[in-house]
């Protein structure tokens, strides 16, 4: 019993981060040299399903805490996040027009049947509606975030006209012990790692980029350029400094686990530990990553945007720069809905391809090649879509100490 709480204490004292990298590099490993022991991917299921079951309930009782507990001064800094959340994705959707535009790419269309997809805007639009107004039970048995937000604030709020303070820190006390139980969660995250690492090696090797590598570049491309640029410099229009510290940490301690996960939504509680060790107001990142995770979707944007240039490249469509630029702005609210969307971004797809008169059967066949590059294509998004919900929580909160000292 003592050898192992030696052992576990060193495990636990040891960099996460490192760990974390030792959990990737055994998962490479062992994928190339013994992709038979199919086993070892049980152990990324498992990590990403306790993270898919915790995060829900999390962010339902941080809400609701953070809403009942503060007393003002939140207005400003949301409708600032908010604003660098719908800006950042609208550039990105530009930047894959651009992209597009300056590199086309044409895909192999075949007869490849996949699952039905939303038909109109005004589909995704009234899903959104629909989840947010769903049973507040279901919408956390769910896993459904935009009935979780919108729920735990009118919870929130009625705590806050309605309960004693005792009842308000009894719900405080109750977040701060989920808190504790996703912490015990994330110290497994190299095991994670290393299963999913080891699934991604064995079952796609090293041909997933021979294949359709020019496509992949392209998204990948346009993603980086998102992250590493524009995202910077949003960012420091608004803090006028440096931002690159700030975003070099969250694609480190966020962006990485969230390559790997490829999912927002086990994500989550990591980035809001992220924001705890910067710093940032409780109150404030408690709504404002969930909030992310639901309407900051970059990577979502630029995905949506090269694959239906792609599907007109490819069979013929003639596409004016004013008409691809329109298709970035439905591509940006689409995107904002993709969490809503069973698959993601990828069927969202065939809706920006109706509004350049590209039939389903088509644009659905881009889609199953979307899901044969989901290996990479949908790790690279996760990973920008969920550390930009960090990077862009500090700068509003960053602009918000500015201002008070200026003041």
């Amino acid at each position: 019993m003592k050898i192992f709480k030696t052992i576990l204490r060193r495990w636990t004292q040891t960099s996460l981060m490192l760990r974390i990298l030792i959990g990737l590099l055994i998962g490479v490993a062992l994928g190339l040299l013994v992709p038979e022991w199919e086993g070892i991917a049980i152990l990324g299921q498992v990590f990403v399903s306790s993270l898919k079951a915790i995060a829900p309930l999390l962010v339902a009782v941080l809400v609701m805490s953070s809403i009942a507990k503060t007393r003002s001064g939140l207005g400003p800094r949301f409708r600032m996040v908010i604003s660098e959340y719908l800006a950042s994705t609208l550039i990105a959707a530009l930047l894959a027009v651009t992209g597009s535009m300056l590199f086309p790419v044409t895909l192999d269309l075949q007869d490849i049947a996949v699952n039905e997809a939303p038909g109109t805007l005004k589909d995704v639009f009234t899903n959104l509606l629909t989840n947010m107004v769903s049973n507040p039970l279901m919408s956390t048995s769910n896993a459904n975030y935009i009935g979780i937000l919108f729920w735990s604030i009118i919870f929130g709020l009625a705590l806050k006209k309605k309960a004693s303070e005792q009842t308000i820190n009894m719900v405080h006390d109750f977040a701060e012990v989920v808190s504790q139980a996703v912490k015990w969660v994330i110290q497994f995250a190299p095991f994670g790692i290393l299963g999913l690492v080891f699934n991604s090696v064995s079952e796609s090797g090293l041909e997933v980029f021979t294949t359709y590598g020019h496509l992949l570049l392209l998204l990948v491309g346009c993603m980086a350029t998102n992250a590493l640029v524009t995202n910077p410099l949003l960012s420091f229009l608004i803090i006028r400094r440096n931002p690159y510290p700030l975003l070099f940490n969250c694609l480190k301690e966020s962006g990485l686990n969230a390559f790997f996960t490829r999912s927002s939504a086990a994500n989550i509680p990591i980035n809001l530990n992220l924001c705890k060790k910067l710093g940032i107001d409780e109150d404030f990142y408690s709504v404002s990553i969930p909030l992310g995770a639901t309407i900051n979707m970059n990577g979502a944007a630029v995905t949506i945007t090269v694959m239906t240039l792609a599907v007109a490249h490819t069979i013929g469509v003639e596409v004016s720069f004013m008409s691809a630029v329109f298709l970035g702005v439905i591509a940006t609210l689409g995107a904002c809905g993709a969490s809503g969307v069973a698959g993601g971004s990828l069927l969202l797809v065939p809706l920006a391809c109706s509004f350049l008169g590209i039939g389903n059967d088509v644009a659905m066949q881009a889609v199953a090649i979307g899901f044969i590059i989901g290996v990479v294509q949908d790790s690279v998004e996760t990973a920008l879509n969920s550390s930009g919900d960090v990077f862009f929580t500090a700068t509003a909160e960053y602009h918000s100490k500015m201002k008070q000292k200026d003041s």
